[in-house]
């Protein structure tokens, strides 16, 4: 597959870029929206953690709509694209109560039309149960856990293959981490759901979430993660910190609807 490496440090103030959970940075959504879409264009947001991508999406003359199950976080980014968006761009922003097993239901009256879904999958462990507790600087993720595991992935390809136009595309965002002294990278087993449920895929980006001076990576811990840090005569394993997130860019192939 054609590998592309972006540059995407824009961290948010008082948030470290190196969480386990996927965060779709405004860098990251300009990338996919000018690359996989039109102006006039639908854009949606399958698991919304910040107004990031609905906010680039309304700068940059697209339609976009959030899937946002659950009260608070919709209440969340009603508040900051108020905060962020004059009142002609918020029109061209929709906040859909409905999650990703409601793909259909939250893109009702658009299916055929989305040129691109971005999915930043939440990090589950391959048994599907919630990993970790819920980060305090995510409202979708203090609000309640996650819901989609790696078992009903293929449900929700094949919704999203629905509802995407002809040569539309679907971008999964993950991570790789250790669980239990092991790695865990979902993106293998995302590509070969992807391929049943009828999508191409078509691209892969290391989207590169630290700044970089000159060849060398700036990663910034914040004190619970430097508390991890091991003594020199340790046996443990050093701390683990993702500096990147995966992007797999699928496609649904023109003529391709089954």
């Amino acid at each position: 597959m054609p590998l592309s490496v972006w540059l995407c440090p824009d961290i948010t103030p008082g948030e470290s870029g190196v969480k386990d959970r996927p965060r779709v940075t405004e860098t990251v959504a300009r990338h996919l929206i000018g690359a996989c879409s039109r102006p006039g264009g639908v854009v949606a947001d399958v698991f919304p953690t910040s107004e990031a991508v609905l906010v680039t999406v309304a700068g940059m003359e697209r339609l976009g709509v959030g899937c946002v199950p659950r009260l608070p976080v919709a209440q969340h980014l009603a508040g900051r694209l108020r905060q962020e968006l004059a009142a002609d761009q918020r029109a061209a922003v929709r906040l859909r109560p409905h999650g990703p097993h409601q793909l259909r239901e939250a893109l009702l009256g658009l299916e055929g039309r989305v040129e691109l879904l971005i999915a930043a999958l939440p990090p589950y462990p391959e048994a599907g149960r919630a990993a970790g507790p819920a980060s305090a600087s995510c409202p979708s993720c203090r609000a309640e856990p996650p819901t989609l595991a790696l078992p009903q992935l293929g449900r929700f390809l094949e919704d999203a293959r629905h509802v995407l136009a002809p040569g539309g595309h679907l971008a999964v965002i993950t991570t790789a981490r250790h669980e239990r002294g092991r790695l865990v990278d979902l993106a293998p087993g995302i590509i070969r759901r992807a391929g049943a449920a009828g999508l191409a895929y078509v691209q892969h980006v290391i989207a590169v979430r630290v700044p970089v001076e000159g060849d060398a990576l700036v990663v910034q811990a914040d004190p619970a993660e430097l508390g991890q840090l091991r003594r020199a005569q340790s046996a443990e394993l050093p701390p683990v910190v993702s500096v990147h997130a995966d992007v797999c860019l699928f496609a649904r192939i023109a003529g391709g609807a089954r």
